[in-house]
């Protein structure tokens, strides 16, 4: 998640948000955290638009940051809840955490539903085949009588 999101959902600005981590850096490995590429960050605003992204990176003249925004993982927001101590960043938190474990589940889920898929396919392609071909059969026009009726 991007550093000024995290920093909308605990209601801190993202600068104080930042100030807090870079103060507890021993607790954010690159694992946990990473900042973005310029290229990262380009490809960010076209996939989500300019406008969408347009007042998180700009200069300070300008009001906006002065640095590329912050990614955290789930490891690093997790960790977020012992650098911002506040009671509506530890609801936050545990909230996010509970969408990280339904992401898992769902993903999760997922991925065995496509293996039963992939294993029902294979048990049931002879059968199913011959129940495509009598369907094809069926399509076909019929062939043509010789007429009996007019000139020939």
């Amino acid at each position: 998640m991007l550093d000024v999101d995290l920093a909308s959902l605990y209601g801190v600005p993202t600068k104080a948000l930042n100030r807090a981590v870079k103060r507890n850096l021993e607790r954010f490995p690159d694992d946990f955290m990473f900042q973005l590429t310029a290229e990262e960050f380009e490809a960010l605003r076209f996939h989500f638009g300019t406008s969408n992204l347009r007042s998180q990176f700009a200069t300070s003249k300008r009001g906006g940051r002065r640095y590329l925004p912050y990614v955290f993982t789930e490891q690093g927001v997790a960790m977020l809840s012992s650098v911002l101590r506040s009671r509506r960043a530890i609801q936050v938190n545990i909230e996010i955490m509970r969408v990280f474990v339904r992401l898992k589940r769902l993903l999760a889920s997922h991925a065995d539903l496509a293996r039963r898929l992939d294993e029902l396919e294979r048990k049931y392609d002879g059968q199913f085949r011959m129940v495509f071909d009598a369907i094809r059969e069926l399509m076909e026009p019929p062939e043509e009588s010789p007429s009996r009726i007019g000139f020939h």
